[in-house]
């Protein structure tokens, strides 16, 4: 019997994870994120899709695993589409906030490691981000503009990260996180569905 046939054997399937995450960079990298599912991982891998599932809990999860981003950055990004698109705003930043709040980690490395110095890298984080943050805001607005409107969040987000964790600007660096999300989180909500401005 294999070693991924039986569910109970699979907590000790330590060389079974390695070569699951192994393998899902190998094609992660050759492939895109779009372009790599977990099927394909997993016959790479010689398992069962299943046993990725198990190990990583989404395809988001074990492109987190492989990028060694943290492991809460999947359900941060799932925190952020719970609900609908009129407070969106706020819980971008509540979410981006007490997520570095919590992680031991700088903002860059709280992604990945690797995207820094490594250009496939940085293509499959752009892509990452483009596809489960970017493209998942603007398929909520529907808008002509809606590309631009999701793209001037991640303008605004990545301001404020730069300013609270990396350059550590004050008082922003040791604003309450209340206050952050009441006093930004409109800012952030306007970039989204705030009235378009005219143009001559």
């Amino acid at each position: 019997m294999t070693e991924h046939a039986r569910p109970g054997r699979w907590r000790s399937g330590a060389q079974s994870r390695q070569r699951i995450l192994d393998t899902a960079r190998e094609l992660f990298r050759e492939h895109g994120y779009g372009g790599t599912t977990v099927r394909a991982v997993a016959a790479g891998a010689e398992v069962d899709p299943a046993m990725v599932f198990y190990f990583f809990g989404t395809k988001q999860g074990l492109f987190s695993a492989a990028l060694e981003m943290s492991a809460e950055v999947p359900p941060a990004i799932e925190a952020i589409f719970t609900g609908d698109v009129d407070g969106i705003g706020e819980r971008i930043v509540r979410t981006l906030v007490e997520s570095l709040d919590r992680s031991d980690r700088t903002p860059l490395v709280l992604l990945t490691r690797s995207a820094p110095t490594h250009d496939r890298s940085q293509a499959l984080l752009r892509e990452f981000i483009d596809r489960e943050i970017t493209g998942r805001l603007a398929g909520l607005l529907g808008t002509p503009d809606a590309a631009l409107r999701a793209g001037m969040v991640n303008v605004q987000i990545l301001g404020l990260a730069v300013a609270r964790y990396i350059v550590r600007l004050e008082p922003i660096a040791s604003a309450p996180v209340d206050e952050l999300v009441t006093r930004f989180g409109p800012v952030v909500q306007q970039c989204l569905t705030g009235a378009a401005p005219h143009t001559a």
